[in-house]
């Protein structure tokens, strides 16, 4: 049976009343004072206050990997200080469903059975798995990290809204071409089950044609597939490019390394391929999508309408050094291009 992580924290936010003690009134003939014991009777016990409110939250994350990481652990610190601020008692239990649509389904079953008041889905499967299974209820769903809202079919539904981490496709080729002019060919890594890659795939193929470089199509929907299909590439491409994919970003460990031992820079579209060994990306902040997509929840938990779907701010370059070294790649011409080159190192 395949395991659910569930990791419940409540916050309980409690509060002592200060009452205070007065000594009783005694009759006019009686000039002694009241007995230690007849104060200490009269003195109130403290009381407890109530919550404000109480509700519970399932964060519900697709599969492990460093970025989806980031924005779970981002939403859920927002709501745990918005939910202390406002001496709300809040229990969110966090759930994680491997990529797995079967186990995602056994998850959106549970959050349902356990009327929690949100649900917040983090990626694009986990999002339209529990907006399906709330179909028919009015539970609220702020989704986080949707590469594409309209294409996934999470639009226009009254209960669900949330964020968006849209990718700049050309803008990402044209770090591709400002480091190298002269390429030729370019390899289009992605899996087809991916919804995150339909768009940006597109539009790619788009870019790269107006600027006649030919490219190569190679997509897997499994780890061993997706291996296998940078091993294709060898050879025959001088770059690839992978959007916000989740599949291929679970293999991109290895993806990595067979790519820079080739001397082929990837290109990606999220900032956790570039540490797993991944050249480069432009992208969102994760924390700061998370904290936005928190901020939206518990506005909606405290009766405020639903909003349309946002889109963060993009415009971050993201370069791994290490792998900017084993490729001989000068990426100095990125500082021209954005106001923010972040520089990491392989993550180990």
């Amino acid at each position: 049976m395949k395991e659910v992580v569930s990791v419940i924290s409540s916050l309980i936010l409690t509060a002592s009343l200060l009452v205070g003690c007065g000594a009783s009134s005694t009759p006019a003939a009686t000039t002694a004072p009241a007995p230690a014991a007849t104060a200490a009777a009269e003195t109130q016990a403290p009381e407890t206050q109530a919550p404000a409110a109480s509700y519970s939250v399932a964060i519900v994350q697709q599969l492990p990997h460093s970025s989806l990481d980031e924005i779970r652990t981002a939403v859920a610190a927002e709501l745990k200080a918005k939910a202390d601020a406002a001496g709300i008692e809040l229990t969110i239990s966090e759930y994680n469903g491997q990529n797995d649509p079967t186990m995602l389904g056994q998850i959106a079953a549970q959050v349902m059975a356990d009327e929690v008041d949100m649900i917040i889905p983090i990626a694009t499967l986990a999002a339209q798995t529990m907006v399906t299974a709330a179909e028919d209820t009015d539970t609220p769903i702020v989704y986080a990290a949707i590469s594409d809202p309209v294409s996934a079919g999470l639009t226009d539904i009254a209960n669900v809204t949330g964020t968006s981490d849209a990718l700049n496709t050309p803008f990402i080729l044209d770090m591709m071409l400002a480091t190298n002019p002269d390429i030729k060919t370019v390899g289009l890594l992605y899996s087809n089950s991916e919804a995150n890659s339909t768009m940006p795939i597109a539009e790619a193929k788009q870019y790269l044609v107006s600027k006649q470089i030919d490219y190569i199509e190679k997509t897997g929907n499994t780890t061993d597939e997706i291996v296998a299909a940078a091993n294709s590439l060898v050879g025959r491409v001088d770059a690839v490019f992978t959007p916000t994919d989740n599949v291929v970003m679970a293999a991109e460990t290895a993806v990595a390394e067979i790519l820079n031992e080739a001397g082929i820079p990837h290109y990606t579209g999220a900032d956790s391929f570039v540490q797993a060994g991944g050249f480069a990306t432009c992208g969102v902040n994760y924390t700061e999508l998370g904290t936005y997509t928190a901020d939206m929840a518990f506005d909606i938990l405290s009766g405020g309408a639903v909003p349309e779907f946002h889109v963060m701010d993009g415009g971050i370059i993201t370069v791994n050094t290490d792998t900017a070294a084993a490729l001989g790649i000068d990426y100095s011409v990125f500082s021209t291009m954005a106001n923010t080159v972040v520089e990491v190192t392989t993550a180990e």
